[in-house]
């Protein structure tokens, strides 16, 4: 899933969840994640991959949108 060239994989996150979608983390290690990027149903439509640092630890946190 990419919405533009310069968009870190956090902003993505947060653009998904802005335009009324969820996401949920399915795995996540020191070294990368894999987010399913969910229909505002639940149903997976696409998965981002990343080793970004600052998604890292932002997912830590914070493993899913559709949950404080």
């Amino acid at each position: 899933m990419v919405f533009g060239v310069d968009v870190s994989p956090l902003d993505t996150l947060t653009k998904w969840e802005e335009s009324g979608a969820i996401w949920r983390t399915k795995s996540l290690t020191k070294e990368d994640a894999v987010v399913d990027l969910c229909a505002c149903t639940g149903e997976p439509v696409d998965q981002l991959r990343s080793s970004d640092p600052a998604l890292l630890a932002y997912l830590e946190h914070r493993p899913r949108s559709d949950s404080e």
